[in-house]
């Protein structure tokens, strides 16, 4: 029972950084697009790896992922990544085109999707460093269209060492009548780990 304890203690912790770090990006965003974007019900859990290939509908779904490499006083990776059909969603919705406007993502719709993982990468990054006070920063986001499979395959090959676990941030954006949910992942390297666990305990 007692070692269940600090990863409950860790995942409240964690689940205030990301109410705090998706509001930032709510903020990003609507300076982004000039209106009101809103997220709600802002959750985190540990999930294992393997398990994001069923979340994303298994390893031949089509998809979009955003991956940024985070740097500085902590390290890991960070992965947003979304269905083929959501992707285009939150193209639309950002771009505030009619739904169902964009169907292929070409040079313009790729880069607004690199810049919705660089604001929240950044966002959440900076929550974690005004709650803890560790700063980090995260690397240009690479965009990539494949299916489930490729995409987690080239995110495996460039990890190093591999944690079994990542934490699963999901939210829901809005944007007037409009919503879309977003899952985005984050691996820590175990230094990582290490240091928001000790600067939890420190607080």
């Amino acid at each position: 029972m007692t070692q269940h304890k600090p990863e409950e203690g860790y995942i409240k912790k964690l689940q205030g950084i990301a109410s705090h770090g998706f509001e930032n990006a709510a903020r990003g965003f609507s300076g982004m697009i000039g209106q009101k974007l809103q997220v709600l019900n802002p959750t985190v859990q540990s999930t294992p790896f393997q398990e994001i290939i069923d979340a994303l509908g298994g390893p031949e779904n089509d998809a979009v992922g955003i991956y940024l490499r985070v740097e500085g006083d902590i390290t890991g990776q960070i992965m947003l990544i979304l269905p083929l059909t959501k992707a285009l969603e939150m193209v639309d919705m950002l771009m505030e085109q009619p739904q169902g406007t964009s169907t292929k993502l070409s040079t313009m719709e790729r880069s607004a999707l690199a810049e919705v993982g660089n604001l929240t990468g950044t966002f959440f990054l900076n929550a974690i460093a005004e709650i803890t006070g560790i700063s980090s920063r995260p690397t240009p986001p690479a965009v990539m269209v494949d299916m489930v499979g490729a995409i987690l395959d080239v995110i495996v090959a460039t990890m190093g060492k591999f944690e079994k676990d990542v934490l699963m941030f999901k939210s829901t954006f809005v944007f007037g009548d409009r919503e879309t949910e977003a899952d985005f992942w984050i691996i820590p390297d175990p230094e990582t780990l290490e240091k928001l666990t000790r600067a939890g305990n420190n607080q």
